[in-house]
């Protein structure tokens, strides 16, 4: 396929250029707005809930509460095959609230003020619960992973180990959570931010009661996703059912987040403890690797909301040779809002725990950190490769990979810098972090029109939220089609003109929906050459033989200022291999974008829960985000072998920023550290974290005997 990048589509510059349609740019005729009264406590019995006041108030039109939906409850989750034990969530808390935040009462009145006002006015007597917090001893297990191969012993070895837990993260996309919803006369029409618009019209349709082809679900430009919107929650349920059940009213009911409502009750990601050893040969070769992995559930399951520990468990040991392995993931309940995949989903996790343990042993062995991966890297000529629990690796280069990273970083010379540096007493440290990032499963539906003016209408069932999917399918199309981009015109995101889809996740959106478009078109090609009539449509599902890998190696150098324990990134170096890459700029937006995640999750971003289950991290006030100034000077280098999982060669890169980079950085600030003898840390690496741990690991000044 052709890599040359032609001029971004209109649709693509939407959001850059203020022309952007969202779902808060709605504006109908006729609205209710809707507003929750949630609850102030992490676990409670509601003892009495009165909204006779509320329901009294002006503009108000209708107050339901949990006993009034007590049949209804959220879409299970899915299960992947695993014995999940999970008790269902209801839509409206009924007698028991579980996290703060949790939606007690449904509120619709004639304007945002008075729904709010409404809230307000209700009034709820609970009886406080203990408190279970994040992976504590006594929450409750929903599932578990494991893997397991025959260990050899071997005397002539050395073993480290690592603990390390990562805080929970918030998505805080661009445009919160948001939902319109209105009955036309016979069908239900819902404006939704979502990742996945073919499953979020299944299940309304199943929570109305009604079947699908009488709900119609449109994603217009989603300010960012994520994974925070690939499930559907129990607010914009709720806002659809009220649109049904008052379609007297012909009203559309409409409701978007506050950013507060968003900290509190949206979905949050990362949160893991991850506990690890690596067992390694005097040779340097790795002989064994034991991992304990937690991962917190919240207190409901999003329908994705597992996929965070399976995926940390199957992606061990990453690109390496490992001789036997023990792993175990398991993720348990809590009162605190739920865990839902985030950029990565389990990703950065399985990356991070085996890049430090090899670190560790570096240091232990005395071996350089690079040189210790060349000795156990899977070669390329043994791919694909089948992993010892159980996924097969389709295509990669990964010793290439390592090799282009270090030459583009200068990483002799470096070390060499380094060194005369930590001589002069500063604390700068080189990180290097591989990885490997399996990019969707599974099936997608691609439709392609071709007209008789010689244009074309294409659509797959994968939507947009920024990646520049418009560009790029009309790119793929315009190529298998033998026309230009600018006759091919891309719907996405309205189930009524676009094919059921799984969606756009899981890094999928181009490996899976883009082979199907490609399908999609020469099928066409073939009828038209055949001779039939236009216009016509062919319509395409494509189901990939397997997964592809994408892959990647990240070295970072950082300095930590011993006076104030400042963290500075002087250079990220990063050599991608995202398969066959139609779109080199849009390649390069995902991956610089990732690399900001990445990093605001390793230096700066944590939600805090108290004790009782109180959020601290309520707002953009609480809970630092990368900024543009924080963004260091990045070289990137791209290695491509091509996919051999999906008919077009293509590999995910939405979510390796997210993956290599912040186990780089870990990576790097033990390095700078290590001379202070710290062996372990957990993020976010802020400074006055750091600085304490300097002031604690610094040798203390000899005291003056006094005259």
């Amino acid at each position: 396929m052709a890599s040359s990048s032609p001029a971004f589509r209109r649709e693509d510059l939407r959001l850059v250029t203020g022309t952007g349609s969202f779902v808060c740019n709605t504006k109908p005729v006729s609205a209710l707005y809707a507003a929750f009264v949630r609850s102030p406590h992490a676990h409670a019995r509601i003892a009495e809930l009165d909204a006779t006041t509320a329901r009294a108030l002006p503009a108000v039109r209708a107050v339901w509460c949990g006993a009034d939906l007590a049949t209804l409850v959220l879409p299970p989750c899915n299960t992947l095959g695993a014995r999940v034990v999970a008790t269902p969530t209801p839509l409206l808390a009924v007698d028991e609230v579980r996290y703060v935040g949790q939606p007690v009462a449904l509120v619709l009145a004639e304007s945002r003020h008075a729904a709010e006002a409404a809230a307000e006015a209700a009034t709820v007597e609970y009886d406080a619960l203990d408190v279970c917090n994040d992976l504590a001893g006594d929450a409750h297990g929903v599932v578990r992973f494991t893997h397991q191969t025959v260990a050899n012993a071997s005397a002539d070895s050395i073993t480290v180990q690592l603990h390390h837990r990562q805080p929970r993260v918030a998505a805080v996309a661009l445009e919160t959570r948001a939902v319109s919803a209105q009955w036309l006369g016979d069908a239900l029409l819902v404006r939704l931010s979502s990742q996945s618009p073919a499953r979020a019209r299944d299940h309304i349709a199943e929570t109305c009661g009604l079947p699908k082809h009488q709900v119609r679900v449109i994603a217009p430009d989603v300010g960012g996703a994520f994974g925070a919107k690939a499930s559907i929650s129990a607010e914009e349920l709720l806002v659809c059912l009220a649109a049904y059940k008052l379609k007297a009213v012909k009203s559309t009911v409409t409701w978007s987040a506050t950013r507060s409502e968003e900290f509190a009750s949206g979905t949050h990601g990362r949160g893991a403890q991850l506990q690890g050893s690596l067992r390694v040969g005097a040779d340097g070769k790795f002989q064994h690797l034991e991992a304990r992995m937690a991962f917190p559930l919240g207190a409901w399951l999003p329908f994705s909301g597992i996929i965070p520990a399976r995926n940390a468990a199957r992606i061990l040991p990453g690109p390496y040779r490992v001789g036997s392995i023990d792993i175990e993931s398991r993720a348990t309940t809590s009162h605190a809002t739920a865990t839902n995949i985030y950029r990565g989903a389990g990703r950065p996790e399985a990356a991070l725990l085996m890049e430090t343990l090899i670190d560790k042993a570096a240091r232990r062995l005395q071996i350089d950190p690079v040189e210790l991966r060349r000795r156990n890297l899977i070669p390329a000529h043994a791919m694909p490769w089948r992993t010892p629990t159980g996924e097969t690796l389709d295509s990669g280069d990964y010793s290439a990979l390592l090799e282009l990273a270090t030459a583009r970083s200068n990483y002799v010379e470096s070390r060499a810098r380094q060194a005369s540096r930590q001589a002069a007493g500063e604390l700068v440290g080189i990180g290097v972090a591989m990885y490997v990032e399996p990019c969707g499963q599974g099936w997608e539906r691609a439709r392609v029109t071709l007209h008789a003016d010689g244009t074309a209408t294409v659509s797959t069932g994968a939507p947009a939220q920024g990646q520049g999917h418009e560009t790029a399918y009309a790119a793929l199309a315009a190529q298998a089609l033998g026309c230009a981009p600018e006759q091919v015109t891309v719907t996405l995101g309205d189930t009524a003109q676009a094919p059921d889809g799984i969606g756009a996740l899981a890094s999928r959106s181009m490996a899976i929906g883009g082979s199907a478009l490609l399908l999609a078109c020469r099928e066409a090609c073939t009828r038209r050459a055949a001779g039939e009539t236009l216009p016509f449509t062919v319509d395409t599902r494509y189901e990939a033989p397997g997964e592809a890998w994408s892959a990647g190696c990240v070295i970072a150098q950082v300095n930590i200022a011993r006076d104030t324990g400042q963290l500075t990134i002087e250079h990220i170096t990063w050599a991608d291999d995202a398969g066959v890459v139609l779109q080199p700029a849009l390649v390069e937006g995902q991956l610089i974008g990732g690399l900001a995640q990445g990093l605001g999750q390793a230096l700066k971003e944590a939600i805090v829960y108290d004790d009782q289950g109180q959020l601290l991290t309520g707002s953009l006030m609480d809970y630092a985000l990368p900024r543009a100034d924080d963004m260091p000077p990045i070289t990137l280098a791209s290695l491509s072998t091509p996919a051999t999982a999906n008919v077009l060669g293509a590999k995910g890169v939405g979510e390796a920023g997210c993956i290599g980079v912040p186990a780089a950085l870990l990576n790097a600030a033990l390095d700078a550290l290590s001379p202070l003898g710290v062996e372990e840390l957990d993020f976010p690496l802020t400074a006055p974290r750091l600085w304490h741990i300097i002031q604690a690991n610094s040798t203390p000044r000899t005291p003056v005997p006094k005259p």
